[in-house]
């Protein structure tokens, strides 16, 4: 049963006190509690046989005691003071060991476990030492960047609620940084909340930077006292952009040196290493000495061989710092002499040239009808089967895209030539006339019999190839006849007769058909003869 102690137990109570004799109290004794756990203090007696009640007190700053919890050794009732701090925070039991829940920072005290007997009152004093584990530190009011070779304030890292107050210390990469005049500046400070005793530990880094912090973590840690002992927390990393000016400027070109040809459109892009990088720039174009300001990059569109130079940026605060590069145009040009369509006579001349121009060396090709030649074409004395669609063609290997090409289609003419030739066959029944014709266009070539007029319409003719062709036929002539070939195209038209005698062994023939006839007749008649014979022997025998 809980109560609270009335006036005559505290009557009673101050008369022992005033009345004993008080005995030597036991050796300090401390317990050690986290923030919000349950205080446990046992009284550290011997409860004496004659023991009338136990209390507990605590002292205040001026020693004056207040009085919290009662309990009597015969009615087992506890009594708890009213004590506002105190109010259903306090638990006493039979042993005397006192409980206070929720620990407070307000809780570190003096507090005392009296034994009463009716002639000696037995303390036994114990320390309450309350802690409190301050928040995970954070690095907060961060810098957005740091710049080389000025100190400034990186940031603050800040621990709350820590009971007793902590130490707070910076690393960078894990290693401690320590205050270093004009490089690395640390202002600590802390501040109790005044209600709940709590401590807020700050501490602002200032730090010069170098380029060697680049990508480098920082972290700050707190170390503080628990219940058990030292312990410490640590931050998260905190990486910062590291500013430091320009010492070396590049140019690039694109498309690549090495491929640019008349036409195309050149880009130059200007870089310093820098961070920032620089946002604008002057470029220096060839035989301008006054720059052109610009962002870092430059096009020149539709370039022309006079491009071909040294092209040059720089900072625009610091033209010392530039940088150059060699630019290259490349071109091709080609001639073609004579080019296009070309008539020419059989059996002229006609030179050919085909003429290149370049910016380094060229490949040449020429082709005849999509065949390549293994030589230029060239013409003393034209034939017909020189005529054709020649190309030259030329280019620039390492210059993808680069390329020209000029054509001659040449065309060979000349008058209709007949030359006409004939063979007889073996059995001497027929003779072959051929009418071979040179000639383009193409002549269109008749065959005509003098004297009668009539046309041959009965011939076979080869294929046209390289401005020549035959045509022929094959006749019998039972007389003497005279072929006339006419061959004609849009230039001439040209006529070549042949005598052609009728077939010799024609009447030989004949002589030889008749003969064989008269033998066969006899033959037959013998037969005939001989049949009649027999005819008669065998009817004369029988």
């Amino acid at each position: 049963m809980e109560s609270k102690a009335g006036p005559s137990c505290r009557l009673v109570f101050c008369l022992l006190i005033s009345a004993a004799v008080l005995r030597p109290g036991l050796g300090w004794y401390t317990v050690n509690s986290a923030y919000g756990d349950t205080i446990i203090m046992p009284c550290r007696l011997d409860v004496p046989q004659n023991l009338m009640f136990g209390k507990w007190k605590y002292e205040k700053p001026d020693g004056s005691p207040v009085f919290i919890a009662f309990r009597s050794s015969t009615k087992k009732s506890v009594q708890y003071d009213d004590v506002p701090e105190y109010k259903d925070r306090l638990s006493l039991s039979e042993n005397y060991t006192l409980s206070i829940s929720n620990a407070r920072i307000s809780d570190e005290k003096r507090f005392v476990c009296m034994l009463v007997t009716e002639d000696n009152v037995f303390e036994a004093p114990t320390i309450v030492k309350v802690f409190k584990q301050p928040s995970k530190p954070e690095i907060v009011s961060k810098a957005p960047f740091l710049e080389t070779e000025q100190l400034k304030k990186l940031g603050d890292c800040i621990s709350k609620d820590s009971y007793p107050d902590g130490n707070i210390t910076w690393y960078r990469n894990g290693k401690v940084l320590q205050p270093l005049e004009g490089v690395v500046v640390l202002i600590f400070k802390k501040q109790m909340d005044p209600v709940t005793q709590l401590y807020t530990m700050t501490s602002s880094l200032e730090y010069k930077a170098t380029k060697t912090d680049i990508q480098m973590p920082f972290t700050c840690s707190v170390m503080y006292y628990g219940p058990s002992g030292q312990k410490t927390l640590q931050s998260e990393q905190a990486i910062f952009d590291i500013y430091y000016p320009t010492e070396q400027v590049t140019i690039q070109v694109l498309p690549s040196k090495n491929a640019i040809k008349e036409g195309d459109n050149i880009t130059l892009t200007c870089l310093g290493n820098g961070n920032p990088p620089p946002e604008e720039f002057l470029f220096y174009l060839p035989g301008q000495p006054e720059g052109i300001r610009s962002s870092n990059t430059y096009t020149l569109t539709d370039v022309r061989r006079n491009a071909t130079g040294d092209y040059k940026c720089s900072l625009i605060d610091k033209k010392s710092m530039i940088a150059s590069t060699a630019i290259t145009v490349h071109y091709l040009d080609l001639s073609l002499n004579p080019s296009g369509e070309v008539t020419k006579q059989i059996g002229d001349a006609l030179p050919v040239s085909c003429t290149i121009s370049a910016s380094r060396n060229a490949t040449v090709v020429w082709m005849k009808d999509n065949i390549r030649l293994r030589s230029s074409p060239s013409f003393s004395s034209l034939h017909y089967q020189d005529a054709g669609n020649y190309v030259c063609e030329t280019a620039l290997q390492e210059v993808e895209g680069l390329r020209k090409r000029e054509s001659l289609t040449l065309i060979v003419e000349g008058k209709p030539q007949i030359k006409m030739t004939k063979k007889t066959d073996p059995s001497g029944l027929s003779k072959t006339i051929i009418c071979h014709v040179e000639g383009f266009p193409k002549p269109a070539i008749q065959w005509t019999i003098t004297g009668s007029g009539s046309v041959i319409n009965q011939t076979e003719e080869s294929p046209y190839i390289n401005g020549r062709y035959y045509s022929k036929i094959i006749i019998s002539p039972e007389e003497n006849v005279t072929l006339t070939c006419t061959a004609e195209n849009q230039l001439e038209r040209t006529v070549n007769s042949l005598n052609v005698s009728a077939n010799e062994n024609r009447e030989k023939v004949n002589d030889q058909a008749k003969l064989i006839v008269g033998i066969v007749v006899g033959l037959l008649l013998a037969a005939l003869v001989a049949g009649v014979v027999y005819w008669l022997y065998m009817k004369k025998s029988k």
